[in-house]
């Protein structure tokens, strides 16, 4: 009969008396649907008054400043801009908080015991993120092209511009959060890149001073802003669309490589 002392001391240790293997880590892609499962599941509750919130700014925004714009360049950018900012509102402003909060409270400590590669965590908390913006963009951007008479025909191009948009804030919105040195900093940070948002993008670029138009290239969602408004052009120029959707995309890959960097740095503290 084993007994408790042999027991205790065979434990954790393989036939060969040698250190037992641990268990595999978890494949990117199964783990990813785990967290981006988790994370949705959670996110559904508490976050869909948020989305309710976003939604109803967005179309506030659009009716007072359809008393000033008419049609046009200026339409267009209004519609657009305020369509990807409900994008930025839950991606950028809330996944800061998210994660700031995460961070303080010591929830990255759950992640770190769990068998998942850090991209996982960060790529399934943004990805359910920017999921709960679909509705409120479309929603927002119908409502759009009626209040300023647009033609709808290419709306679909939304379908490209929602996961584009909302990966490059994602990632950014995670980044802020993982390395605010405290949670309220998070927080500002998020409200602050969400007000760049509103400012940059739903306002028309073209009556913007130059140097404001350069701080509104940096902005992440200026590409899916531009890209969107456009298709509401009679003849979309759509080379240019492409080219502003891949310019989202190469933002997006970085700044959710930079969000993953930073959860490794946050994690191992």
């Amino acid at each position: 009969m084993v007994t408790a002392r042999t027991a205790e001391g065979t434990a954790g240790r393989s036939d060969d008396g040698g250190p037992a293997p641990l268990a595999p880590r978890a494949r990117l892609l199964p783990a990813l649907g785990a967290v981006y499962r988790a994370q949705l599941s959670r996110a559904r509750v508490a976050r869909i008054p948020l989305l309710f919130v976003a939604t109803f700014q967005s179309v506030g925004i659009m009716v007072l400043l359809r008393g000033v714009v008419s049609g046009g360049d200026p339409a267009w950018s209004v519609v657009s801009g305020s369509a990807v900012l409900v994008v930025a509102f839950v991606a950028l402003n809330l996944l800061a908080q998210y994660f700031g909060q995460l961070r303080a409270g010591g929830g990255l400590d759950h992640y770190a015991t769990l068998p998942v590669p850090p991209a996982a965590v960060v790529l399934g908390a943004a990805a359910a993120y920017a999921s709960f913006t679909v509705p409120g963009t479309v929603v927002t951007a119908v409502f759009g092209c009626l209040l300023f008479q647009l033609p709808m025909a290419h709306l679909w191009v939304l379908a490209a511009v929602v996961p584009l948009a909302g990966a490059a804030l994602s990632g950014l919105g995670a980044a802020l959060g993982l390395l605010a040195p405290r949670q309220e900093l998070a927080t500002l940070g998020g409200q602050l890149g969400m007000s760049a948002a509103l400012l940059l993008g739903v306002l028309p670029a073209g009556r913007m001073p130059e140097l404001i138009g350069w701080a509104r290239d940096l902005l992440p969602s200026t590409y899916g802003v531009e890209a969107l408004a456009r298709t509401f052009a009679p003849h979309p120029d759509w080379p240019a669309v492409a080219g502003d959707l891949g310019i989202c995309a190469g933002v997006g890959v970085l700044s959710l490589a930079v969000a993953t960097w930073a959860y490794r740095r946050a994690a191992v503290r």
